[in-house]
């Protein structure tokens, strides 16, 4: 496990970002290696005595055999016979010698067993060596009367299960239990796949895919609560849209009955135009909770043309604006493309503007001056709003980004609902963009929008 996390981490950063699967695999794998390794030491130490004693009985029972024949074979019929047992059973008999160069077994516990077992079947006087003369074998002695002979065996004879044969059978072994490893983590992790995939449709504001009702148990209940609880999100979000038409259209109503009363009544232009302003300031505040309360849209596969649109809007924006006696500039970088729906990037940018006409009005002549800038940045598109008017203080950026939050300023002057900022991150956050907030220099404030780019389609 240390050495697991040791892998996947670097210091106090994660190394490889891994995911579920990935992560799940590599511990039931390392899990499995070291349970494999435990599991043939265990083997090896108990077959190592059951071994030495079949080897040893196989030797001394050659070997007895082969004495006996030689013993009362008649002395004319010996190299016959040692000639069949050379060719057919792969045993060789040669005189011993006291100038024979000896070469002991090999000093592991395995060997040691196999030459106990054979000296207390044969004698303890019995030699087993290794080689003899340099040539290789398991070289047994005997003796025939006072006639001293090697009994020559073979090694791969001896051998019950050779390293290429465990090597098979351990790569196989392994082969199997990683492809069910491999198996089993799928199985796991594929209603979790699709959780994550439905949740983050859901969170685009996409209606999700229904996930699939059936499996184990907890899969089961999972995606049955899962479902339920995204179609009562959707009944929500359809009975909010109706609540808020509804009201949009109850209040609407007598608005227009009230300003048409005005317009009859008999009062001054002053005080008619003060209740003018009221009544737009209301109608203003509607229209907001209305663009808040409306879903964004569903984000296009694609990249959308994000330069044209920008232009289409601050064509639309310019005139409204020098109509109030203000000024838009615009600097758009051509063939901008971002996977983001057209309307919901005017609605972001249009409130944006929208703000810095109302509340970016210079200090010194009352009118907004304001710039648009949208150009590409890395993997980013940046869309930048700047206005020179009097600015926020730093401290009350976050508290603005709330709905219903407003500036100081605002309260006494020209103001909305204070859902403009709210709305812009709530779109923003649908296709993985960021909104931030800045001074402007020297004065004014900075709205500053970031979205990742997309590539550009290839025309047929």
């Amino acid at each position: 496990m240390t050495f697991l996390r040791r892998l996947l981490r670097h210091g106090n950063r994660p190394r490889l970002r891994l995911g579920l699967f990935s992560r799940s695999f590599l511990l039931i794998a390392f899990l499995m290696l070291v349970s494999l390794g435990a599991w043939l030491q265990i083997v090896f130490n108990i077959e190592e005595g059951p071994r030495a004693a079949q080897l040893a009985q196989r030797i001394a029972t050659t070997v007895s055999v082969t004495r006996s024949a030689l013993m009362y074979a008649a002395p004319a019929v010996r190299p016959s016979l040692l000639l069949d047992l050379a060719t057919q059973e792969s045993l060789r008999v040669q005189p011993r010698e006291s100038s024979d160069v000896l070469e002991p077994l090999p000093h592991t516990d395995y060997w040691h067993n196999v030459s106990s077992e054979i000296r207390a079947r044969l004698g303890s006087q019995t030699a087993v060596m290794w080689s003899v003369n340099q040539a290789p074998g398991i070289w047994i002695s005997f003796h025939i009367n006072e006639d001293l002979y090697w009994l020559v065996f073979d090694r791969d004879q001896l051998r019950l299960t050779t390293g290429r044969e465990w090597l098979g059978w351990v790569a196989a072994s392994l082969m199997l239990a990683l492809l069910g490893a491999a198996i089993s983590v799928r199985f796991i992790n594929q209603p979790l796949a699709q959780l994550a995939k439905v949740a983050q449709q859901l969170a685009r504001g996409e209606m999700p895919t229904p996930l699939p009702e059936k499996g184990p148990i907890e899969i089961r209940d999972m995606n049955m609560a899962f479902n339920r609880m995204a179609r009562d999100l959707r009944q929500n979000e359809a009975d909010r849209e109706i609540m808020l038409a509804g009201i949009s259209h109850d209040l609407r109503t007598p608005l227009a009955r009230i300003r048409l009363e005005i317009e009859m009544s008999h009062m001054t232009d002053e005080a008619r135009q003060a209740i003018d302003e009221d009544l737009a300031q209301i109608n203003h505040s509607i229209g907001q909770l209305m663009e808040y309360a409306r879903p964004a849209g569903q984000v296009p596969e694609t990249g959308v043309d994000v330069s044209r649109a920008l232009q289409d809007l601050f064509e639309r924006e310019r005139s409204h604006t020098a109509s109030l006696g203000g000024e838009l500039q615009a600097s758009i970088q051509p063939g901008l493309q971002a996977r983001i729906s057209a309307n919901d990037l005017k609605r972001i940018v249009s409130n944006l503007i929208e703000n810095a006409r109302r509340y970016g009005r210079s200090a010194s002549d009352g009118r907004a001056r304001i710039s648009l800038a949208a150009f590409q940045s890395g993997n980013q598109l940046t869309i930048e709003v700047r206005d020179q008017g009097v600015g926020i203080p730093q401290t009350d950026i976050q508290r603005l980004l709330r709905p219903f939050a407003r500036g100081e300023s605002a309260r006494t002057g020209v103001s909305g609902a204070g859902l403009g900022l709210s709305i812009v991150e709530r779109l923003l956050g649908q296709v993985g963009g960021k909104f931030t907030l800045a001074p402007n220099a020297p004065q004014g404030l900075l709205a500053r929008i970031e979205i990742p780019k997309a590539k550009a389609q290839s025309k047929a």
